[in-house]
């Protein structure tokens, strides 16, 4: 098993993921390219050697609820190979690739940054929440009830995830 350090280090020599102290000593890797609502790739790495990374959009791995891969016994190429593989799928939206090869050229369409849009989110239970951009806040409705108010995307991307919810694709 490798040590937290040497987790870190590994983390650290992705240039494309920002690091994210966090409580407890524990630390984050966000990718902030991501296409997706989903940003963070490292999750609460733990001085311990636990840890998560996000393997939600990947096939062949055993992921939790909210499409995390335990990452406590991996070894250093196992380790690299799925970030790799995590910070690829959040590179590429099929549905945006399959939508501008469907546009016809006569009418182009706006390009859709991921980033900025709300939407549904659905947790494992098929819960809803809706996230909307409105008057410089971040809001998460549930039905027509606010359930979270936000000032960044970030935050509130954070809370839904943190609560098992993922965007509905």
């Amino acid at each position: 098993m490798l040590t937290f350090e040497q987790k870190l280090s590994i983390f650290d020599s992705f240039p494309q993921l920002e690091r994210r102290d966090v409580s407890l000593g524990r630390v984050n890797y966000h990718y902030e390219q991501s296409v997706y609502d989903k940003k963070t790739v490292v999750y609460r790495l733990h001085p311990n050697g636990n840890g998560y990374v996000y393997a939600g959009l990947l096939e062949g791995y055993e992921v939790d609820p909210k499409g995390f891969v335990n990452i406590r016994d991996y070894d250093e190429e196992k380790l690299r190979d799925l970030v790799e593989k995590s910070i690829s799928s959040l590179s590429v939206n099929e549905n945006m690739e399959r939508n501008s090869r469907d546009a016809s050229s006569e009418s182009p369409q706006p390009s859709l940054n991921i980033q900025t849009q709300g939407g549904v989110w659905v947790n494992a239970n098929g819960e809803q929440l809706t996230l909307k951009y409105e008057d410089d806040l971040w809001y998460i409705y549930s039905g027509i009830s606010i359930e979270m108010v936000f000032e960044t995307r970030e935050e509130a991307g954070e809370y839904l995830a943190e609560e098992g919810f993922n965007p509905q694709k």
